[in-house]
């Protein structure tokens, strides 16, 4: 992708801004949040460093300037040539903003701030207010993806306490991501993808891993096996459908594990006939595990139905909890289509019929990374303090005699923790307390530089109350 102009990163309209102030203002402060109220923490906040490293680490450049005043004028707005230029003179292209957020992967309630903003410059009391567009962006979808998946988290997590040994362990490896070519851009794939991440540990999406990787220092975040579609297997033909599973055994049994589609004909003569009898013991004579896709039928009664045929024809022991596990050689895949209530019904059907939920896995595609907005958790970025030309503070925010909704908090904000829960206070009564909103960045400085698995601990770890 070739490198976009800092300066037009924003909409149309905020060009103009700078002219609408009033006279002696010195600086603006604004915050990201979500809107409403929420009893629960379910905001996993994931995304900053990403945009941080990537784009406002980016200097503007007197051919930016160029670009931009070009573009504004043909555009219809008026342009701050003065301004952008003492950005370029004064503070070598580098935006004079100063950036608190909470840690990444923390989870909170709804209403607190997750990131805060404020111009360091008097002469760029513009720039929070400029930064909006791209910011906001940056923030609410990796954010909003993955607070999605830390809510499929912990609606699977029952099913694995109650029928597996080792829940945890498990839990990471339960959920694959397929969303890559759902994806409208490869940034989206890598921003989603990385976010599913934190809360599960199995995709296909390299521009995942390789988002950890230059963002986060992750050496490898996901995982991965060899895997077939229908078109490898179709190439051999119905007829030779058994020597294209062998294929796939001898090719890759040899991993620790290998994953098959075996419906492109009959799933279940597929499970029975050719695993379950003719390539068991090819099976068995290798030391990875099959893992048996049946992506089409219905979704909820065939991956049930292959569980039951496979544990007919290879077996099942006890778990500690008494729940069937398969033989250790094999088990399913359910990758096609699935919502998070159809697999809810899955395990629920397999519980009821005394199967491990450990037996099952599942993919997610596009849904999980394109069935999301910004209003799936209302995210929102105030203006909520102006710093005057006497260096004082004041309260800033609009108060229509129609709105209904509840006013963002209002000031400077500070995050503090009490009773086991952050909550949002005015920076002025902060006292001696820890304000969770730490600077991570100024006038073009990384001032933090969380890890991957940093953030990762951070959204897996199970609320005192609420899991």
């Amino acid at each position: 992708m070739s490198r976009l102009n800092p300066i037009l990163n924003t909409d149309s309209y905020k060009l103009g801004h700078f002219l609408q102030y009033p006279p002696g203002v010195q600086a603006v402060s604004t915050y990201v949040t979500t809107r409403g109220s929420s009893v629960m923490p379910e905001i996993v906040f994931f995304g900053l460093q990403m945009f941080l490293k990537a784009y406002l680490a980016q200097a503007v450049t007197a051919a930016d300037i160029e670009e931009a005043e070009e573009v504004a004028h043909l555009h219809g707005q008026p342009f701050d040539r003065q301004g952008w230029t003492h950005i370029l003179t004064k503070h070598g292209g580098h935006m004079p903003v100063r950036i608190e957020a909470l840690p990444e992967g923390m989870v909170v309630r709804r209403g607190i701030p997750l990131v805060q903003v404020t111009n360091t410059d008097p002469a760029c009391f513009w720039l929070p207010g400029h930064l909006e567009t791209a910011l906001l962006r940056a923030v609410w979808y990796p954010s909003t993806v993955a607070s999605s998946l830390r809510h499929i988290r912990r609606t699977l997590m029952p099913f694995l306490e109650k029928s597996c040994d080792d829940p945890e362990t498990l839990m990471p490896t339960r959920l694959s991501e397929y969303g890559a070519r759902g994806a409208t851009s490869l940034e989206q794939a890598g921003l989603g993808g990385a976010a599913n991440l934190l809360l599960f540990e199995n995709t296909d999406t390299l521009a995942a891993v390789l988002h950890a990787r230059r963002y986060y220092g992750a050496k490898m975040a996901g995982f991965s096996v060899p895997a077939s579609e229908h078109t490898t297997m179709t190439a051999w033909g119905q007829e030779r459908e058994a020597q294209a599973f062998a294929h796939m055994v001898d090719q890759f049994g040899d991993y620790p594990a290998y994953s098959v589609v075996s419906d492109s004909y009959d799933i279940h003569n597929a499970v029975s006939e050719l695993w379950g009898k003719l390539l068991q013991a090819r099976v068995r004579g290798k030391p990875g595990l099959l893992i048996v896709r049946p992506d089409s039928g219905d979704p909820i009664d065939t991956p049930v139905q292959v569980v039951a045929q496979l544990a007919y024809h290879f077996g099942t022991r006890l778990n500690g909890k008494g729940f069937k596990v398969l033989d250790d050689k094999v088990r399913v895949l359910q990758a096609d289509g699935v919502s998070l209530r159809d697999i809810t019904m899955i395990l629920g059907r397999l519980e009821g019929m005394g199967f491990s939920a450990e037996n099952i896995s599942f993919g997610v595609g596009a849904s999980q990374l394109q069935k999301v907005s910004r209003d799936t958790f209302s995210f929102t970025m105030k203006s909520t303090a102006i710093q005057d030309g006497d260096g004082r503070w004041r309260d800033m925010s609009r108060r229509p005699v129609t709105m209904h909704e509840k006013l963002p908090d209002l000031g400077r904000r500070a995050v503090i923790e009490e009773e086991g829960e952050l909550t949002s206070i005015r920076l002025e009564e902060l006292g001696g307390r820890v304000n969770h909103l730490s600077p991570v960045w100024e006038n073009g400085t990384l001032l933090k530089d969380w890890t991957f698995e940093e953030v990762r601990q951070r959204a897996r770890a199970r609320h005192r109350l609420y899991g």
